[in-house]
C-alpha cells in the first residue's frame, strides 16, 4: 500500500521539491495551492501527513491546521508547517493550532524523509 503525503504551498517549485524528496522513497505525493485546496485534498485523499507552508493566499497554513483539525478528515493526521518563517510565538501559534512540527524552509531533503518516516510511516 502506498502512503499519501499531501503538500501544501503557494510555490509549485517547493511543492515539486516535496514530491521529488519523498517519492524516490515510495511516498505519494500529491499537492494544492493554498489552505483551501489543501482542506479539499485532505478529505478527498485522507493523506498520511500534511506538510503545509505557512504563508500562502486565499488560506494561510495557520488557518488551514485549524479547518483541518475541526474536520474529521484531519484528525489524527499529522501536520508539519514548512516555511521560512522561524519566529518562536509562530511556532507557538502553529503548535497550539495543532501543527506536529516544523521544518524550515530550505529544508533538507534527508531531514524531510526522515521525518516523513518517522510521522507516516
Amino acid at each position: 500500500m502506498t502512503i499519501t503525503v499531501l503538500t501544501i504551498d503557494d510555490s509549485k517549485a517547493i511543492r515539486d521539491m516535496v514530491a521529488f524528496s519523498l517519492q524516490p522513497h515510495g511516498y505519494r505525493v500529491i499537492g494544492a495551492a493554498d489552505g483551501a485546496e489543501g482542506l479539499e485534498r485532505l478529505r478527498a485523499e485522507r493523506p498520511a501527513l500534511v506538510i503545509t507552508d505557512l504563508n500562502m493566499p486565499v488560506m494561510n497554513g495557520l488557518d488551514f491546521i485549524r479547518n483541518a483539525r475541526q474536520d474529521a478528515a484531519g484528525s489524527g493526521i499529522p501536520i508539519v508547517m514548512l516555511t521560512t518563517e522561524s519566529k518562536p510565538e509562530l511556532k507557538a501559534e502553529g503548535k497550539a493550532a495543532g501543527a506536529t512540527g516544523w521544518i524550515n524552509k530550505p529544508f533538507d531533503a534527508a531531514m524531510l524523509v526522515s521525518v516523513t518516516k518517522k510521522l507516516a510511516g
